[in-house]
């Protein structure tokens, strides 16, 4: 299937446009923690004192049985995700106001006080421009939510009501004006009129995407923030989504977003249904169900897979406004659709990081190995799934959603953060190879991913911990280190953990609020056991790999509840050839440092003692969550610096051998791919020789009645079983 160049190709055209321009401060708040002067002239400062620090959530759908708490009552504690937080914090606070506003200001005629526009994709011509500057409200949005930074929340404001200068700019004065007075965008109308032609790309280049983007940010800052003139710009906004798409006819609008690019929409379905549940006005829900993609949300309500060669990025948030639209309208139809595309994605389609396609595309279902290159995993598409997977949750809360989500943002996305501070750049990731030998390439300034990146870092708490609706019940999903102050029932409980690395996780209630049904995320890697304890004593309660373990007791201050879940080595095999393997430390993918380009050829299984598993092929290196083997060091892929690496392997185990004792057998595979090696090693650990010694024999058995071996190589195998001393 033949495309036109991807985005991220065309960045190397813009690059002459992404001149580095004077680091100009936008509001006297930062500034004055800068030591900077103001941007522009003396006295063009905008108008008007900081709003109060108070947010206005979202209404929570009576449809969820699960609910969120907001990000300013989830505090992160000391460890590597609040590091990586911390870098982009600095990028918040630093990155000027007037270089993200520079090209709103162009196009509605206004003074851009000598700033340039941050570059990328996001250049004074650029047909994505304005993308970049809803994602800025947003990070700054979520960072003010999370520190309640006065600095942060003047820089919101500043950057809201500019943004309302430009939307009546254009209104009062446009050449020619807007088909609507609610227009706002950092180009001309015309991508718009343009699309409803059927024009491609890149003459046009998603225009509802970025409208998308900045009405996301918008209603970020208000319901983080509560910037109330940024739900009247983006109210307006809608009113102007409405009042261009309520008039098409229904094949049009299908037409339209059928484009690869030009139709991209990113989440305007979900914005859309979000700004109706703020203004309750019949229109913006009506606007939002104008973008039904409805042969492949067909498809989805069916469940069938009609995903290979399509644009990932560009579906993958549809279908998270699908679900908001359920959430408003109940049609069965958009929930079955959401569940049915997660489960084509997460799994069939899903990398051992837990990202997904192949230079922006969905491949087959399956083609893990066959698609393994440079160009994997766009980091926007992980941020995408993210949110499809939390809002998954909240009407259904399977396990197997966090186990997903725990992966996606362990090994992806706090993967995606280069280890280094920059307040010039995001220093994020595009793609994210997986292929043998690649390197993970950082800035994207501009691009879509460095939009998303930004978001990514400052709302790492969002999901750590959830309630029942009728608040009886606390999920507690992830294991980062983070205090929860829960008002509405007087509780405060604190966790301490080194997650990602291994150890004791520890939540204590620094205050209590009474009874409560307190629901531990038992992860399906946590196949080594997992203990808890209150208060010293161990608990009875089963404890099953990929569901959730509860305890259900009146908790009072200082009660402490510990977990350990032993880390194992363990490999992960890709589904269109067992052979390419992955290796993982508990939930952390470790990736071999080298910089060949041809796939690391590993061998394990001659290795092995009685207790069958990894450690005695895979070795600590020393520091903590690095390991060696076959001469190559292991590292936690979620250290991101510029090594090359390699996330999958060749497995080669040729011959059937136990330690020394070599059969000379080929280790053949049965039909789905397992080699008579993989089969016998599933069943460790095992108790004694004689215990190992049958279990060959067995095996051997079954593998002679299925002509996979000849008597005398079945023969031969046992007389190495016996032979064999796995003991140590």
């Amino acid at each position: 299937m033949s495309h036109p160049p991807t985005r991220r190709r065309l960045l190397s055209l813009a690059a002459g446009a992404a001149a580095a321009a004077p680091l100009v401060q936008a509001t006297p708040a930062a500034h004055a923690a800068a030591g900077q002067p103001l941007s522009g002239t003396p006295g063009q400062a905008l108008s008007g004192a900081p709003a109060q620090a108070t947010s206005a959530p979202l209404p929570v759908p009576s449809a969820w049985s699960v609910r969120p708490f907001p990000l300013d009552q989830v505090t992160l504690g000391n460890g590597v995700f609040r590091a990586k937080r911390d870098l982009m914090l600095d990028y918040a606070r630093s990155y000027p106001a007037d270089r993200i506003l520079a090209v709103f200001r162009a196009n509605a005629g206004l003074d851009t006080r000598g700033a340039r526009p941050p570059g990328g994709w996001e250049t004074a011509d650029g047909n994505l421009r304005g993308h970049f500057g809803g994602h800025f409200l947003t990070l700054v949005a979520q960072a003010y939510a999370d520190t309640r930074e006065t600095a942060l929340k003047s820089k919101l404001d500043y950057l809201v009501a500019a943004l309302g200068e430009c939307q009546k700019a254009h209104a009062e004065n446009g050449s020619p004006k807007p088909s609507h007075p609610g227009y706002l965008a950092a180009y001309p109308e015309t991508q718009f009129i343009l699309l409803e032609s059927y024009t491609t790309y890149p003459t046009i280049w998603a225009p509802y995407y970025t409208c998308h983007k900045i009405m996301r940010g918008l209603l970020d800052a208000h319901t983080l923030a509560g910037n109330e003139q940024a739900l009247t710009i983006a109210s307006k906004m809608g009113d102007w989504v409405h009042s261009r798409l309520g008039r098409l006819p229904k094949a049009q609008l299908e037409r339209m977003w059928s484009i690869y690019i030009a139709g991209e929409y990113g989440g305007m379905n979900e914005v859309m249904t979000d700004l109706y549940a703020l203004t309750r006005l019949e229109e913006h829900l009506a606007a939002a169900r104008c973008f039904d993609n409805t042969a492949l949300l067909d498809a989805c309500v069916e469940d069938r897979d009609i995903l290979d060669g399509r644009h990932a990025n560009q579906h993958i948030p549809q279908f998270t406004g699908y679900l908001r639209l359920f959430d408003h309208t109940g049609q069965e139809d958009y929930a079955a659709a959401a569940r049915n595309f997660w489960g084509m994605v997460a799994g069939p389609r899903m990398y051992s990081l837990g990202g997904t396609g192949q230079g922006e595309m969905f491949r087959a279902r399956g083609a893990i190995a066959a698609t393994l290159d440079d160009k994997n995993a766009e980091t926007c598409a992980t941020y995408n799934m993210l949110k499809l997977t939390r809002q998954l949750f909240f009407h259904e809360p399977d396990p197997a959603y966090m186990d997903y989500y725990e992966r996606g943002l362990t090994n992806h996305i706090l993967a995606s953060r280069k280890d280094a501070p920059s307040t010039t750049s995001p220093e994020v990731t595009y793609f994210v190879g997986m292929g043998p030998g690649v390197v993970r390439e950082y800035d994207n300034t501009g691009t879509c991913c460095g939009g998303t990146g930004m978001e990514n870092h400052t709302k790492y708490q969002d999901s750590v911990y959830f309630r029942s609706a009728d608040g009886s019940v606390l999920y507690v999903n992830l294991s980062l280190a983070s205090t929860l102050r829960w008002p509405e029932r007087g509780f405060v409980v604190e966790q301490t953990s080194d997650y990602p690395a291994e150890g004791v996780r520890t939540l204590t209630f620094r205050e209590s609020g009474g009874r409560l049904d307190l629901k531990l995320r038992v992860p399906s890697w946590a196949t080594g056991g997992f203990t808890v304890t209150v208060n010293g004593v161990r608990q009875r309660a089963t404890a099953e790999p990929g569901s959730y373990l509860t305890l259900s007791r009146t908790w009072q201050r200082g009660d402490q509840v510990r977990v350990l879940a032993p880390y194992r080595l363990r490999i992960e095999r890709a589904l269109d050839d067992p052979t390419v393997q992955s290796v993982f430390h508990g939930p952390v993918l470790l990736v071999a440092q080298n910089p060949e380009r041809d796939f690391r050829t590993f061998s394990f299984y001659k290795d092995f003692t009685l207790r069958g598993d990894l450690a005695a092929a895979i070795r600590p290196e020393g520091r903590p969550m690095h390991f060696t083997t076959h001469g190559l060091t292991l590292a936690p892929f979620f250290v991101a610096d510029n090594t090359r690496y390699h996330a999958y392997f060749r497995r080669s185990e040729p011959v059937v051998a136990f330690g020394t004792a070599d059969s000379g057998v080929p280790n053949r595979a049965r039909g789905d791919g397992l080699t008579f090696l993989d089969v016998l090693w599933q069943q460790a650990p095992f108790a004694s020789s004689g215990s190992f010694v049958q279990a060959v024999r067995t095996l051997a058995d079954r593998w002679l009645s299925e002509a996979l071996f000849t008597r005398a190589e079945r023969d031969r195998v046992i007389a190495a079983a016996l032979e064999a001393d796995l003991r140590r």
